[in-house]
């Protein structure tokens, strides 16, 4: 199946979903972090909503930290590897992201496609899995599949603003329990506090790394080669191997020594 860059109706339906309480049931509520889940009907996998109110720091700051790989090194510890891969258009690529997940539990990888709009004081990334030839799945990994996963980022003043992390994933396996629970009352809340804290270093960091490089913002500073969309196809979860980690107890896995509550 082809792949095709969203549109504006595309961004607008990301906005309504992370904004209206309809359909979504509260997980999580602590430290300003809210989390929901939203069961899907016709599908086992999760959809997660979070949001988290950032103060001391600007709705664009959000939006540089999301886009920028060579930061995220520094602070997204779960990550393993991320780089961009290719350039679809001034504001669509392709990117390669894997992270870490507890032993005995197999890492996880995507290939996604990425697009992002700033519109008013709005900002907002959205992406999707898809399939490129050059970057098939890992012996190590399991290929993971992004139904939609994307950001929404709405200024509420001059130093402060919201973030939006909605998420729909399917892991290609069949987990227990504990590890979707884990999830949505710990690891998801952690994740948002890392990139509000993350942000509030991201000003001073960026001074002494490139400061006025921010090819998301300036399209002519993007170097990346141009991929043709025909180059890529809809990354389908049912072409995947699909591994059976029902068992797993959560006695076996290791958990950080970084954990927060």
């Amino acid at each position: 199946m082809p792949v095709r860059i969203p549109d504006d109706s595309d961004f607008s339906s990301f906005k309504d979903q992370c904004l209206s309480p309809d359909g979504w049931s509260s997980r999580y509520h602590k430290g300003g972090v809210t989390v929901w889940c939203r069961e899907q009907d016709s599908s086992s996998v999760q959809k997660i909503k979070m949001r988290i109110v950032c103060k001391d720091v600007t709705a664009e700051t959000l939006y540089d930290v999301l886009h920028d790989t060579s930061y995220r090194k520094k602070w997204d510890t779960n990550m393993i590897d991320t780089y961009d891969i290719g350039r679809l258009t001034v504001n669509a690529d392709v990117g390669y992201y894997s992270w870490k997940c507890p032993t005995p539990l197999k890492n996880r990888d995507f290939v996604t496609m990425r697009s992002w709009l700033p519109l008013g004081s709005d900002y907002m990334i959205i992406n999707y899995s898809v399939k490129h030839p050059q970057h098939p799945p890992k012996k190590d990994y399991v290929r993971a599949v992004s139904l939609l996963t994307g950001y929404l980022i709405q200024s509420n003043s001059a130093a402060s603003a919201t973030l939006y992390y909605l998420t729909q994933v399917d892991p290609r396996g069949s987990l227990p329990k504990w590890v979707v629970n884990r999830v949505s009352q710990f690891v998801a809340p952690k994740a948002m506090r890392k990139i509000y804290k993350a942000s509030l270093k991201y000003p001073e960091w960026k001074r002494k790394h490139d400061p006025t490089l921010k090819p998301w913002m300036y399209p002519e500073q993007n170097t990346l080669p141009s991929v043709s969309p025909a180059d890529l196809t809809l990354q389908r979860a049912d072409s995947l191997e699909n591994i059976d980690e029902s068992g797993v107890s959560e006695e076996k896995a290791q958990h950080s020594d970084d954990e927060e509550t």
